[in-house]
């Protein structure tokens, strides 16, 4: 699978060892930065360029990590197609794409510590959307309200 790693200098380390990780199972990494740490570096500015990725299909799935993972969430979700969610146990891992079809997870750097988002990480990529009509039938809402905002993305 191709994925979209990015992170500020909250994620940074554990972005780092994500990566690793990813490679060593057969994944292609796109890493969207901060590629040196930076202590001063803002999350959008790594965030939105990997988003835009996944919503245009150029990397199948992303993960981005800050400090908490709550500003990279916020900033993923306003890129128009983009599902992300911040995630720190291994139900929503895989629900939030059964269900929700999400396609960003988001962690904090500073919350969970490597083995657990390893295991985030390993059970999202895992996961596939179930495509049932009641899913479908509400990301075609979130879709309608995309479009109502200016932010037409079809649903999937």
């Amino acid at each position: 699978m191709r994925v979209g790693l990015s992170a500020d200098h909250g994620g940074f380390e554990l972005k780092q060892c994500i990566a690793e990780q990813l490679r060593g199972q057969g994944h292609e990494v796109v890493d969207f930065g901060a590629h040196a740490l930076v202590l001063s570096d803002d999350y959008p500015d790594y965030v939105v360029p990997m988003a835009r990725a996944v919503a245009a299909g150029q990397v199948d799935r992303g993960v981005a990590v800050c400090g908490s993972g709550v500003g990279a969430c916020v900033a993923a979700n306003k890129v128009p197609g983009v599902r992300a969610a911040l995630v720190s146990d291994i139900f929503s891992a895989h629900q939030g794409v059964e269900d929700d079809n999400m396609n960003v997870l988001c962690l904090g750097g500073r919350v969970v510590g490597h083995a657990l988002a390893w295991e985030l990480v390993r059970t999202f990529l895992a996961a596939s959307f179930s495509g049932a009509e009641r899913h479908l039938r509400r990301l075609a809402k979130v879709a309608a309200l995309e479009q109502a905002t200016g932010n037409a993305v079809q649903a999937p």
